[in-house]
């Protein structure tokens, strides 16, 4: 079903590289443009493609000592300790990457993962309460647990030691705890400032293994934190960019049996799995679990050392991602006909309720919506309690945290950051909190464009693209926030197919050199553009498909082609400017043209503004990156 969406996205091309690029490495010239635009150059660049091992954590850390002293008695009493994670991929891989270096380091450490429907986020009283009855006196709290004040004074009370590893907001003032590991805590620009939960945990663990002399009990660490770190969307840089760099490549061959079911569910148990993979193959079908079951399955699938029962579990993650498709998508087309039923006019703030809706879910298709209609959504579920519970998302620039502040008063709790959230508000409170909603977004629309960007980096022309060139741009990787895939653009490419697929998916067969090239737009929500010649803006990417290998061209956005011709505004003044060729012809307001050839041996107007102007014209038909 394909669903009438926002305006087309305006195209908003890079400036220019008027300065020629240093010969500092050998990756072709369009990657080195994105690189440059980037801000990478010297030896920031040099960091980027080789990152330096990272400093002593011990030096970065000011509370790492005494967690691992805590937890080395612990390990040397053979003490029963618990980790309390998140339900997410990221609090499930740290949970278990402690408990698989715990148990072998001679501690006796269970898992404790609050259910996302019954308890909600993070280490609770009622959690404190029951281990500490079971003979638990130490926890330590992995992507979770320096918000939980109640939770952590009733452990204070209970004679309960607690070690809280997290990455979220620091509150104002220290909560009692043994000790805190936290990126905030680190040095102004250490590369410890981006850790996820499960870098946190892989420090920690890391050190601990340090002072036993115990390095082998590491050797599945790397591998979850590769897939905890991605699945969080951490920033790929830093201490992140250096240990992803060496766990990637081998986290196909991975000894953890769970992961090796995971990757053959997944259909990427043979070959190298990059960070695309991991997001959008493994990761779902963790997350899955945690949104629709006991987190504790995920868990054990991480940890089992049976290779029959991580198949098993394995195959019920398979399941429940299925279910969690099915059930994204009935929300999806429900939420879809709510808003075309109110007719051609939206809210500046989408705000819809049903109270049969999955709270575990919610959040993906709130993101869908987002993506859809271009503007901040919020779904709320029924919690049976006269209240509702939410998840938000919202586009770059409009600040859920803050706006979820601005309305505190009209709900129970709240919690997130700029780009998504969640609350619970009362079901009576609901009108206020939209009307209160949409003049937030009203205000926020008033100092934006009307329609979305798109802003490709560089230009690709297509008999560019070829496997030598996919090669250098794998040495980029990982990509991810902070360092996301490079978007390129190519104009007035010839379509020889075009067809919708199943999922409103829209494919495409572009002509190229080297023969067609398969172009795929996901989740495609406007007719197919029927104009022979496009400008395409996409990322590539290797796709394999029942064990062939091919370069795809993951589109994010086309146009139908300007044909040779652009105009360009600069100041008051337009200019209109034609390609033939390799010659440009640009023609201004008073009808006087210059030409100028684009063979790269061809100098520019000495005039600097002339030349800018040449080289903005070049570059905006297609003729320099």
């Amino acid at each position: 079903m394909t669903h009438p969406s926002g305006p087309d996205p305006l195209w908003q091309l890079p400036s220019p590289l008027c300065e020629p690029g240093v010969a500092e490495t050998s990756l072709a010239p369009e990657l080195l443009a994105v690189l440059r635009r980037r801000g990478w150059q010297g030896e920031a660049l040099e960091e980027l493609l080789r990152p330096s091992p990272p400093p002593p954590a011990r030096e970065h850390f000011p509370d790492l000592s005494l967690a691992v002293e805590r937890l080395a008695t612990a390990c040397d009493r053979n003490e029963a300790l618990a980790v309390c994670g998140d339900y997410d991929a990221d609090g499930m891989t740290s949970t278990a990457l402690l408990l698989g270096v715990l148990d072998r380091l001679g501690a006796r450490p269970r898992a404790a993962i609050p259910s996302r429907q019954e308890d909600g986020y993070g280490l609770n009283a009622a959690m404190v309460e029951r281990l500490q009855a079971d003979g638990v006196r130490l926890l330590v709290t992995v992507d979770n647990g320096v918000a939980a004040l109640e939770a952590l004074e009733r452990a204070r009370q209970l004679g309960v030691e607690v070690i809280v590893t997290d990455h979220h907001t620091l509150p104002p003032e220290r909560p009692p705890l043994l000790a805190l590991l936290h990126p905030a805590l680190t040095p102004p620009g250490s590369p410890y400032r981006g850790l996820a939960g499960v870098g946190l945990a892989h420090v920690l663990a890391s050190a601990l293994a340090e002072q036993r002399r115990r390095p082998e009990v590491l050797e599945a660490a790397l591998d979850l934190f590769c897939l905890g770190t991605i699945a969080d969307m951490a920033p790929l840089t830093g201490v992140n960019r250096h240990w992803l760099r060496q766990g990637l490549p081998r986290l196909h061959r991975s000894r953890l049996p769970g992961l090796q079911a995971l990757c053959a569910v997944a259909g990427v148990d043979d070959r190298p799995i990059d960070s695309q993979g991991v997001g959008f193959r493994l990761a779902p079908r963790l997350n899955a679990v945690g949104r629709l079951d006991d987190p504790a399955l995920a868990v054990e699938l991480l940890t089992t050392p049976d290779a029959a029962r991580a198949s098993e579990l394995a195959g019920r993650c398979e399941d429940l991602n299925r279910q969690r498709r099915e059930l994204c998508d009935g929300i999806e087309a429900e939420a879809q006909a709510l808003l075309e039923a109110d007719g051609p006019r939206r809210p500046s703030f989408l705000l819809l309720a049903q109270s049969h809706w999955h709270h575990g879910v919610i959040g993906i298709v709130a993101a869908r919506l987002v993506e859809h209609w271009g503007l901040p959504v919020a779904l709320l579920a029924g919690q049976g309690d006269g209240c509702l519970r939410a998840s938000v998302r919202a586009p770059q620039g409009f600040a859920v945290d803050r706006a979820l502040q601005a309305c505190a008063d009209l709900l129970e709790r709240h919690g997130g950051h700029p780009a998504a959230g969640g609350f619970t508000v009362r079901a009576d409170h609901v009108g206020a909190l939209h009307e209160r909603l949409c003049d937030l977004a009203d205000r926020w629309l008033a100092g934006r464009a009307a329609a979305p960007l798109v802003a490709p980096e560089a230009l690709l022309p297509l008999d560019r693209i070829d496997r030598a060139f996919q090669r250098q741009l794998q040495e980029l990787e990982p990509f991810g926030i902070g360092h996301p895939r490079p978007l390129f653009w190519t104009p007035a490419c010839r379509v020889l197919q075009r067809r919708i697929m199943a999922g409103a998916h829209l494919a495409l067969e572009i002509e190229a050199p080297s023969g067609p090239l398969r172009a795929i737009a996901w989740r495609w929500n406007r007719p197919a553009p029927q104009a022979p010649l496009l400008d395409l803006a996409f990322h590539l990417v290797l796709d394999s498909w029942q064990g062939r290998e091919r370069l795809q061209l993951e589109l994010v956005a086309l146009r139908p082609a300007a044909e040779g011709r652009v105009l360009l505004q600069r100041g008051r003044r337009l200019y209109d400017c034609r390609r033939e060729g390799q010659t440009v012809t640009i023609r201004n307001p008073e009808g006087q043209e210059l030409r100028h050839v684009c063979d790269g041996g061809s100098p520019l107007p000495e005039h600097p503004a002339t030349a800018a102007l040449v080289h903005q014209a070049a570059h905006a038909l297609g003729l320099v990156a």
